[in-house]
């Protein structure tokens, strides 16, 4: 039994003293420790050393007085174990050489045995497993097929993703392919990763909202559905799409566990478009941690009033940014701990 089933227990609709918290990358570049490690290993160094990435993983939890942990790796280790062959580049961000842009080249892709290619992850599950000692949950992830694709298209981050839109418009066939791969391929690594002992696991859709309402149930939801559907009979299935309200009514017919929101619509609209037996989990403006601990707590205390204490986790609209201050982190934190009913 894990000893702080806090966030388990809002994933299940069950009644709570106060929601969970947890922040989406909180095991990531803000942390001092962490940048310590990244000037001694590069990036995919650190996600393909299991011993690595499970000491990054605790690096938050030794910290603050978290409610989850989640596995420290990348979205892009799933087109890598593909033969997707992604680099980190400094002061760049995920680069391909080579991106995929034809039919041919997404026929060639194969989809791979996740445990040889996938292994280091697995292990790094056991690992982080073996540090947490059941005090809290530990999470897995992957990206959305859509958003993998986004980035096997356009080789490289964009802030509209055009390249990856203009070769779906003009080559859906190609693209329905590679995206079918890409979820085969997620489906089973995220498997491994339940069968490893995993309490959740959370299907970052990072692009969704660069498509139109009409384009996204072609290119994002029906694949993540497909994963939803596989794993929500193994485990609790959480799925986040950033600038996606436009599907959260949809999203809640599925079979997930809980919803995640950015910060660009309010709790209550949210609310409304999910009802109320659907877990939301968000949505704090990541930028707003710059606030003062003051003004933080305060805003921390009426979203969660707001959201209401039951089905509901407490995070950030997306991931913490560099350089948040450490303490400015924490009254995020806090403010949720010692949150009290009105």
């Amino acid at each position: 039994m894990i000893k702080n089933d806090l966030y388990i227990k809002a994933l299940k609709g069950e009644t709570v003293e106060r929601p969970p918290v947890w922040m989406m990358r909180q095991a990531g570049r803000f942390l001092p420790e962490f940048r310590a490690m990244r000037d001694e290993y590069d990036f995919f160094t650190r996600c393909r050393t299991p011993e690595l990435a499970a000491e990054i993983t605790m690096m938050p939890i030794r910290r603050y007085p978290l409610d989850a942990a989640i596995l420290f790796s990348d979205i892009l280790v799933v087109p890598q174990a593909m033969g997707i062959d992604f680099e980190m580049r400094e002061g760049v961000g995920p680069w391909l050489e080579t991106p995929i842009r034809t039919l041919e080249q997404v026929q060639e892709i194969e989809v791979p045995n996740v445990d040889d290619t996938l292994g280091y992850v697995f292990d790094a599950i056991e690992l982080t497993l073996h540090k947490l000692d059941k005090q809290i949950p530990l999470i897995g992830f992957a990206g959305s097929p859509w958003t993998i694709l986004c980035y096997c298209v356009e080789g490289k981050g964009s802030k509209a993703f055009d390249v990856a839109k203009k070769f779906c418009f003009e080559n859906p066939e190609a693209v329905h392919l590679l995206l079918q791969k890409i979820t085969d391929t997620t489906i089973a690594y995220l498997k491994r990763k339940i069968e490893k002992g995993v309490s959740a696991v959370q299907v970052f859709d990072s692009w969704g909202g660069m498509l139109s309402p009409y384009d996204y149930q072609e290119f994002s939801w029906p694949y993540i559905n497909q994963i939803v559907e596989a794993l929500s009979p193994l485990t609790h299935v959480v799925v986040f799409g950033k600038g996606c309200w436009f599907a959260l009514e949809e999203m809640s017919l599925s079979k997930s566990s809980a919803l995640g929101v950015d910060w660009t619509i309010r709790p209550e609209i949210a609310r409304k478009l999910v009802g109320e037996n659907m877990t939301l989990q968000g949505n704090f403006d990541p930028s707003r941690l710059y606030s003062s601990p003051e003004t933080i707590k305060k805003m921390v205390t009426e979203m969660i009033d707001r959201f209401g204490k039951d089905r509901y986790i407490v995070n950030l609209g997306h991931g913490i940014l560099p350089n948040i201050p450490l303490e400015n982190a924490e009254a995020f934190i806090r403010a949720v701990v010692d949150w009290k009913p009105n």
